[in-house]
């Protein structure tokens, strides 16, 4: 067999068995830092094994069993450091049978979302709960982590260490949270996977717009989290909002990878299958009953763009209304920006000009690039081109997205003709 084959195979492989892998060890043990040590030297076997003896029928169940051997194997070692792993290791011999692994659907669930709260507690800064959820949920490496981020992999590495640190110095008990503390616990664990989603759609810098990768993690993870929780809105609105937003990815650039701008684009592009699937897990959250949610709103912004089959037949009123659900529920200069836009679209510019006006002293706005970008196009929408053309060159300046700049500086040249 291919060489190059097994070892994509293996990837693959791991990619999908690596987070259930971690998170039955981290049960067994308590400890997230062995678990992905055993986890780590499971794959290096995996790597050394398949490619002489050919891929196992079962390749998760064979990775799991060699786990659990070097699970049991670590914690004998430890023996003389502490008698508590001796424990261990022998609960670990008498829960499993020699050579099988029975992959329980419950267990598995159960041990997953463990996992998903555990790497996603808020005691960790945010960078940090973002590397190392991609680092054991979606088995990335440290290298493919700070490639998507484009920092340094030393950095990255410092972070997961960190946090692994940080669980264990705090005691962080590997478990669904208790109702007193769910609903912030379930808040952070979406704000993780929406961040990831957000850099891979317009990536804060670089020289390309997108990311797809993480773009397709963060909504791979989002999948999963919709099947392991069945019962909150929000959940389904995060996962229609990153189906519906992912949907255009082929029409926001074009073959230069330059950026096309929403009312811009090739419509009979947008993919229709996550539409569709987008949609659907509007619905769920919509039919959960209550009041729809920061990502369910979100997701019925995006949807009324998605089933519009041309820009002038956007619903700009019910977009307006949204924002401005939006901004009772999550008020924050940023979604006021965006509600200028969608109110500019009804009223004209100069109604979206006015909010904008009103955030020009907001210091959460104060280097973001997207603020004079908006008032840009609104200046050139009234015939100001002069006032325009100053925003649009402030823009590009704040930016550090190459693809973003390219767009501005594009702006800026239509003002001066």
């Amino acid at each position: 067999m291919n060489e190059l084959f097994i070892r994509q195979k293996i990837e693959a492989v791991w990619r999908a068995e690596s987070a259930i892998i971690v998170a039955s060890i981290t049960r067994v043990v308590g400890d997230i830092g062995i678990a992905e040590d055993v986890a780590h030297d499971t794959l290096i076997k995996a790597l050394e094994s398949w490619p002489i003896r050919g891929i196992p029928n079962n390749p998760g169940a064979w990775l799991m069993t060699v786990a659990k051997r070097k699970a049991i194997d670590t914690l004998r070692r430890k023996k003389s450091l502490d008698q508590k792993y001796e424990q261990m290791a022998y609960q670990m011999n008498e829960h499993y049978e020699p050579d099988v692994i029975e992959h329980l659907d419950e267990d598995i669930k159960d041990n997953l979302l463990r996992l998903i709260f555990m790497t996603c507690h808020p005691i960790l800064s945010k960078n940090a709960r973002v590397a190392l959820t991609l680092r054991l949920l979606g088995g990335l490496t440290t290298e493919e982590i700070a490639n998507a981020f484009l920092v340094p992999e030393p950095t990255v590495a410092q972070r997961i260490v960190r946090a692994k640190r940080t669980l264990v110095a705090a005691n962080v008990p590997f478990e669904v949270p208790q109702k007193s503390a769910y609903a912030e616990r379930l808040s952070s664990v979406l704000e993780v996977i929406y961040l990831m989603f957000n850099e891979g759609y317009s990536a804060s810098s670089g020289d390309n717009l997108i990311r797809m990768n993480l773009s397709n993690e963060a909504l791979r993870m989002g999948r999963a989290l919709a099947k392991l929780i069945h019962t909150e809105p929000e959940v389904y609105g995060l996962v229609a909002l990153m189906e519906i937003q992912i949907s255009r990815f082929k029409a926001r650039t074009n073959t230069e990878g330059e950026m096309i701008l929403l009312l811009d684009q090739t419509r009979s592009l947008w993919n229709q299958e996550h539409i569709k699937r987008g949609v659907n897990s509007l619905k769920k959250a919509e039919d959960s009953g209550g009041t729809l949610g920061i990502y369910a709103l979100q997701a019925s912004i995006a949807a009324c763009h998605a089933i519009a089959e041309t820009p002038e037949k956007t619903n700009w009123e019910r977009i307006s209304a949204l924002y401005d659900a939006l901004s009772e529920i999550s008020p924050s200069p940023v979604v006021e920006l965006n509600r200028a836009v969608a109110v500019s679209m009804v009223y004209g510019p100069l109604a979206g000009l006015e909010i904008v006006d009103s955030l020009l002293l907001e210091p959460e706005l104060k280097n973001y690039h997207l603020l004079p970008s908006v008032k840009g196009n609104f200046l050139l929408k009234l015939g100001r081109k002069r006032e325009a053309m100053e925003e649009f060159q402030r823009a590009s300046l704040l930016t550090q997205n190459v693809q973003e700049q390219k767009l501005l500086l594009k702006q800026v040249r239509n003002c001066m003709e």
